[in-house]
């Protein structure tokens, strides 16, 4: 069994067999190999087929969120240039000209229902593998719109093996997905269980009760936890109530291991907790040793896995630290992506060949690694990567903000949350709710307003860089 979802259930059979007939489906449509298909759908065994359809016919899938609302997308669609869309629900409404008129709905396109009804040949494709572009996942940055991180099959194929073995995933293994398709950690999972052989369960979103049913009736063995899920986990009033014990581990990714709320569910359900660390540009890097449970640790992400080499640089002079010194985590490997788009943002990206993470952290003299902080000053909600710079430029449109900040601040329920220190034009009365609504409007859900703070002027060096750092401490002083 490759998929489970709702009561359907896709053999690896019947997988291939629709994923091959989604490739003659987009060769029909007028794609060819080495262009691009845009995939903005939910969580459901279609996105998956569609996707290795794409990555058969030798295209590429670029991941388009399917909570992002007209601006984003069109931003996506014109960085990007896909000579075609796949949809379902209402996303395609958010797609901008031509791209609109260039769509697949998967609810409603009888040719979709068909594909299993196509000849049991595969496509056969003509292809560099090491060089070819095989998906484009989005990650913000701070200091403007998202970026589309490029990968290869080679990039990819390499992440894919390097997370399954990880994961330690034998075809034994019985997984699941609560997390969105388009967000690397849920694409590397279906990925790398069909390179071992296991099944997953997926779900349309996350709904903790129906999490923890599946794990008792699927006899699920590994667990997948961002920080929200394990903190529901931790809260839940019934969790003693169900049956876990199938499970081998739960994973801790996206985010720093919050220790007191990953003791408490081990506590509750005797599982424990495995940390790993990994990038949408690279996509994994640490991870405590999956067969060593007796080295197991909350306190770190792990040791650099197989492949991977891992190195500190000075913040200032990019010199390589030795062990116990603080600075800026690098990697390299074989995931290692192919570069950013816009081309100009890939010249921060690298220092001499290696990934530069954005993360501040240091190694123990054997390898263990610890991360302090982040040179990048991302806001992780829900696993969710948003960028202040996007926001800004949203609050900022509105004709009464003369200036603007955005910062996380810590959240017990989304790991953080999105704060606005905004400076209204002298004599302008602005209103919470109006600044609130107007970032619902135009963003993504997971990128609303927690919260406005009103300042006279917004800090900033003379180079113009906002003091961040400065504006968190001020809110969370006026908090307490």
């Amino acid at each position: 069994m490759a998929i489970r979802f709702e009561d359907q259930a896709l053999t690896y059979r019947e997988f291939n067999r629709q994923a091959d007939g989604f490739a003659r489906l987009l060769a029909e449509r007028g794609v060819a190999a080495n262009q691009r298909v845009a995939v903005m759908a939910s969580n459901r065994p279609e996105f998956f087929t569609a996707v290795f359809g794409i990555l058969k016919l030798g295209a590429s899938a670029v991941m388009i969120s399917s909570a992002w609302k007209q601006a984003e997308a069109a931003h996506a669609v014109n960085l990007t240039e896909p000579v075609l869309a796949i949809t379902d629900g209402d996303t395609h409404l958010h797609l901008p000209a031509p791209l609109a008129d260039r769509v697949i709905r998967l609810d409603e396109d009888p040719a979709v229902a068909a594909l299993s009804d196509g000849p049991p040949e595969p496509l056969t494709v003509d292809l560099d593998w090491d060089q070819a572009e095989a998906v484009l996942i989005f990650s913000s940055g701070t200091t403007g719109m998202p970026k589309a991180v490029r990968h290869t099959h080679a990039s990819i194929g390499a992440a894919t093996i390097l997370w399954g073995s990880v994961l330690g995933l034998t075809a034994d293994d019985r997984f699941q997905i609560a997390t969105p398709p388009f967000h690397i950690l849920g694409l590397l999972n279906l990925f790398s269980s069909v390179w071992a052989g296991s099944s997953v369960r997926l779900h349309p979103r996350f709904d903790l009760e129906a999490v923890l049913a599946a794990v008792e009736t699927d006899r699920i063995t590994l667990e997948m936890a961002v920080a929200p899920i394990a903190l529901a986990m931790a809260n839940h009033p019934r969790l003693e109530e169900y049956d876990l014990s199938s499970l081998r581990y739960i994973m801790w990714g996206a985010t720093p291991v919050t220790e007191s709320v990953a003791r408490r569910v081990t506590e509750r359900t005797g599982v424990r907790f495995l940390p790993a660390y990994g990038a949408s540009e690279m996509p994994v890097i640490t991870s405590n040793p999956v067969h060593r449970p007796d080295m197991w640790r909350l306190d770190s992400p792990g040791l650099p896995i197989h492949d991977v080499n891992v190195r500190i640089a000075d913040l200032e002079t990019g010199a390589v630290l030795p062990p116990g010194e603080v600075g800026e985590i690098q990697a390299q490997s074989p995931a290692k992506m192919a570069g950013y788009l816009p081309e100009e943002a890939n010249a921060d990206a690298f220092a001499d060949g290696w990934y530069r993470t954005g993360d501040v952290g240091w190694m123990e003299p054997d390898g263990w690694l610890h991360i302090t902080d982040r040179v990048k000053e991302m806001i992780k909600v829900k696993g969710f990567q948003v960028a202040p710079a996007e926001v800004e430029a949203v609050l900022l449109g509105h004709s009464d903000v003369a200036d603007c900040a955005v910062f996380g601040v810590p959240d017990s329920e989304s790991g953080e949350a999105v704060v606005a220190a905004v400076q209204p034009l002298p004599g302008r009365d602005i209103s919470t709710e109006e600044l609130k609504a107007l970032v619902a409007d135009s963003l993504a859900g997971y990128k609303r307003l927690h919260a406005v703070h009103f300042v006279e002027a917004v800090p900033r060096l003379p180079s113009g860089k906002t003091l961040r750092r400065e504006l968190k401490l001020r809110f969370e002083q006026a908090h307490r």
